[in-house]
């Protein structure tokens, strides 16, 4: 479930829906990352996977999603991730503010080409 947003706008009120989206954004694309291990953790509690495959595969997730979406998303600009956020749909965009959508329209709509031609 996303987290609402504020009603404030204005500069400041601009970086705070920003970083309320991306932290939305950011706690989607984890969970989404997450699902893989958590069935694998299913897998190991039933014996079907050993001990050291199930390590293996969380030092994978470690090295490689994780830290992906880690870097992602603390960086100082948060313009892109949150743009690619609402293009992917891991932000909804009926709860970010017309103002904001406006300001991230150009962004939007590169991600969402990016996304319609991979």
């Amino acid at each position: 479930m996303l987290p609402k947003l504020r009603a404030c706008w204005g500069p400041s009120g601009r970086r705070n829906h920003l970083r309320e989206c991306a932290s939305a954004a950011h706690e989607e694309e984890l969970r989404r990352a997450l699902l893989p291990l958590a069935v694998a953790f299913k897998r190991w509690e039933h014996g079907g996977l050993d001990s050291g495959e199930l390590s293996d595969l969380i030092h994978r997730f470690h090295q490689g999603p994780a830290r992906e979406i880690f870097l992602r998303y603390n960086a100082s600009n948060l313009v892109a991730p949150v743009a690619s956020g609402i293009a992917a749909g891991t932000v909804n965009r009926t709860v970010v503010p017309r103002e904001l959508l406006e300001h991230l329209t150009g962004m939007i709509e590169f991600y969402e080409k990016k996304l319609a031609t991979s």
